[in-house]
Formats: C-alpha cells, structure tokens, sequence
C-alpha cells in the first residue's frame, strides 16, 4: 500500500477530496459560485471541515474566494492544464527514481505479481474482444489491478511528501481517469492495452537500482497515459 495523506483519513481530508474530484470531474463547473454552507450541505457535514478544505483547494488553484464565506470555481485555462501536465510528469518520474534507491526485494516481487494478475487479465480482455463479448468488468479489473501498482510504486519511493503532491496536482482525478478510460475502450478494444509492457520495464530498472531510467519510463508511460486520455498531445519537455 501507498503512504497515505495524513489528512485524507479526517473529514477535512475528505471534503477536500470530494470537492477537489467534482471540480475535475465537471460537476462543479468553471465560474460557479458555490457557499460553505452549501458544501457543507453537498458532503454531509458541519461547515468546519469544508472551510479547512477549501483553504487547500484556494491553496492549489482550483477555487477563488469572492465573500467572507463564499468562493468560486477557477477557470483552469489550457496553459494550466499543460503546467499540472507537466508536474504531474515529472512527479511520477520522481517517484520512481527514490523507488529505485529505497525498493526492497519483497516489494519488488509485489510489484511482479501485481504485474502478472494484470497479463492474465490482458490474456481474457483481448479474447473477449475477439470473440465479440463485453469485457467491462475485466477492464475494471485491470484498471484496479495497475492503480495498485502504481500505490505499490509510491509506497517502495518511502516519500509521504511527493505522494501527496501527486495527489494534489493530478490533471484528471481517479473517478475521471477511470470513466474516460472505459469510454475510449468501448470504443477501441486496443485502447491502452499496448502500454503495459512499459511496466515490466521499470521494474527490471527497480530491481537494477537504475534510478535514472526509473524515472524516465515513468515519465514516458505516464505522457502517454495523458496523451491517451486528453485524446491530443501532452506538450511537455523531455530536457533533452
């Protein structure tokens, strides 16, 4: 398992968390006026924790305030879009070189057979495909099984701090990765699919201590999950 946020367990954590995913996910829109009051009443709780978790997200960019207890949706233009990308980026690069310096062998082999769940979910996924059945509870499963991955990834780097980071800087939320993941395999079976074989990559680079090509398949894998998922390039530099 990951290390976790400190604060995701408190109810602030979790006000943060819910408001930070339906502003990404669009259900609170660019622009809308929102009240801690009316937060409050949105998560079923007292106005306490939504106003510490809106000091995180007026912290992060996401909203404005306009009153003393009122606050607006920011409008996240392209240009940002592009900056998150590019933290995002170099976030997971980064946690994947301290993967390479901290790793142990049974986190290691974790990280393997992870990765062997996920081939044999490959192995039903193309096959249905092929024979024309739905594969959607097995895509779940696979994009479960790699969200435990990339935990397992974080949790071998041994750093709380670049974890939360990521958390906070994510262009597309889990719920919103997830729903956009399945909508582009609907419509492609091979959506994705081909991307996995950078997995077994970084860990043969973990288990080598390699922390520089760690850290640079990370970036490529992670570049072209956004890349997949926006449906466009992610113009972000690779410094060389």
């Amino acid at each position: 398992m990951a290390e976790k946020d400190p604060q995701s367990g408190t109810l602030a954590g979790r006000a943060y968390r819910s408001v930070h995913d339906a502003i990404a996910a669009g259900e609170l829109a660019p622009g809308e006026k929102v009240t801690e009051r009316g937060l409050a009443e949105r998560l079923s709780m007292s106005p306490t924790p939504v106003r510490e978790a809106i000091r995180r997200l007026e912290q992060d960019g996401l909203i404005r305030r306009t009153g003393p207890r009122t606050v607006v949706v920011a409008d996240i233009g392209a240009s940002a879009v592009e900056d998150l990308a590019e933290v995002e980026i170099a976030l997971r690069g980064l946690i994947a070189r301290f993967a390479a310096r901290h790793a142990g062998p049974a986190q290691l082999d974790e990280l393997d057979g992870i990765l062997d769940e996920a081939d044999d979910l490959l192995i039903v996924i193309k096959q249905r495909a092929a024979d024309g059945r739905p594969a959607d509870k097995h895509l779940n499963a696979l994009l479960d099984t790699m969200r435990r991955f990339n935990d397992a990834v974080a949790s071998c780097a041994g750093n709380a701090i670049l974890v939360r980071l990521l958390e906070q800087t994510r262009v597309f939320s889990q719920a919103e990765r997830r729903a956009r993941m399945l909508e582009r395999a609907a419509a492609n079976h091979q959506f994705g699919l081909d991307r996995y074989a950078s997995h077994r990559a970084l860990v043969r680079a973990l288990r080598a201590g390699d922390s520089a090509a760690a850290e640079q398949i990370a970036m490529d894998d992670v570049r072209g999950g956004l890349d997949d998922l926006r449906g466009e390039p992610v113009r972000v530099p690779t410094g060389k």
